[in-house]
């Protein structure tokens, strides 16, 4: 999803229809092809996991796109990203994994932040440190593919231990 998320206005038909499709072989709803915008949508008026709530986060989504940039989109999103347990936000999983502010993060402090919200409970660091550092290397590969980092930096960031929470905060 996050990889369309500059080309769409807020919704990406291709993976509605997508989830749809899957949706309705498997009887009951598995996938929801929601973009990042759609996520906002869903994260600032929380709904049942419904056809209509679906719908309602289309038009919301649409709405987002119209009033604000991709940028504080994005911002919003992290703002507002579930991060396991009741961690919410950047900035709060930021200072309990790592004890400092997101701009004081590396590579592989930035790629676990971005792999989280994807799967926040499975993906715990506390709880799940194998999945953790698995979806952060996933993250820090398409990061070095993609030029954003050096080769020198993904093999530092992947050998990078994860980090369990810090249990004075």
């Amino acid at each position: 999803e996050a990889r369309w998320f500059y080309f769409h206005p807020g919704v990406n038909p291709v993976s509605l229809v997508r989830a749809f499709c899957q949706n309705l072989k498997s009887g009951e709803i598995i996938s929801g092809g929601s973009t990042l915008t759609m996520q906002v949508a869903r994260m600032l008026e929380r709904r049942p996991r419904t056809y209509q709530s679906k719908l309602i986060e289309i038009c919301r989504a649409v709405e987002l796109e119209l009033r604000y940039s991709k940028k504080e989109i994005l911002t919003f999103y992290f703002n507002l990203a579930p991060y396991g347990g009741n961690i919410q936000g950047v900035a709060a999983a930021s200072r309990l994994y790592f004890g400092k502010a997101p701009d004081q993060l590396g590579p592989a402090e930035i790629a676990l932040l971005v792999a989280l919200p994807q799967s926040p409970e499975t993906r715990r660091p506390d709880l799940h440190p194998q999945n953790a550092e698995q979806a952060r290397n996933r993250v820090l590969t398409r990061l070095a593919e993609r030029h954003v980092i050096s080769g020198e930096e993904y093999r530092r960031a992947v050998s990078t231990p994860v980090p369990k929470a810090r249990e004075e905060l």
